[in-house]
């Protein structure tokens, strides 16, 4: 399982929050509960279109390759 870091802040009547590591994810809701899920749904849809645009941006020839950092 993954980990990523949510910034999350109240401001007047709305949460906002960002995901530090994936530029672009960020939501805004009435509650800090429904901004985390709407972060976690939100990243997860981010991951799964980059990875799909990458396999698309490739040949039929190539390889998968584990990176930790």
């Amino acid at each position: 399982m993954n980990q990523y870091t949510a910034v999350v802040k109240q401001d007047g009547e709305w949460w906002i929050g960002w995901i530090e590591e994936i530029p672009g994810v960020n939501c805004q809701e009435r509650t800090r509960e429904e901004l985390l899920e709407s972060l976690r749904m939100t990243l997860q849809e981010a991951i799964e279109m980059n990875r799909r645009d990458a396999l698309d941006a490739v040949s039929d020839d190539y390889e998968k390759a584990i990176v930790n950092i």
